[in-house]
């Protein structure tokens, strides 16, 4: 039977994986998932500081959108009617939510269903810009959508996280 070893550096970031992780659960009870319907936005914002976005919905109603978590993988989206009381709250980071991206959706529309992305890039020989999204995975993926020139989705795919390395296992 072959041994697994991890060198002394690998046990750092096991470790402090796990430091972050544990922090990061006890913060969540202080985050917007942790908001009763009812709240009113200014206790929403006083409690949860500025958000990454705000969005205007039919009726003078309006979303808030925070991004964060370990890695920028959670995007929170809290929906106020137009009295400012929280209707409802949703992590959108999740597959139901991006698979429902589809080709021809505008970059507005985009952002309104799963917020902001982790990370942009421009890919020059396609003209497209990508959208890149980290999100709870067991299998280290992220999502990704492809915007043409006039800020229309093109297409969208799942591709391994290059953030997810080997922690230095043994060959």
């Amino acid at each position: 039977m072959k041994s697994v070893y991890l060198h002394q550096g690998a046990w750092r970031n096991v470790l402090s994986c796990i430091a972050v992780a544990l922090l990061t659960s006890a913060c969540a009870s202080l985050g917007p998932a942790s908001f009763a319907n009812g709240t009113s936005s200014g206790d929403v914002l006083k409690r949860s500081g500025p958000p990454t976005a705000e969005y205007t919905l039919p009726g003078n109603a309006k979303r808030i959108e925070y991004t964060g978590g370990t890695y920028g993988k959670t995007t929170w989206m809290l929906d106020f009617n137009a009295a400012g009381a929280l209707t409802r709250s949703s992590q959108v980071r999740t597959e139901l939510r991006f698979n429902q991206v589809t080709a021809g959706m505008s970059q507005e529309a985009v952002l309104m269903a799963v917020g902001h992305p982790s990370e942009q890039s421009v890919l020059s020989y396609q003209k497209q810009t990508v959208w890149s999204y980290r999100f709870e995975d067991p299998f280290c993926r992220w999502f990704q959508v492809g915007l043409d020139a006039a800020g229309r989705v093109v297409d969208t795919a799942y591709l391994p996280d290059p953030l997810c390395e080997p922690l230095g296992f043994g060959n």
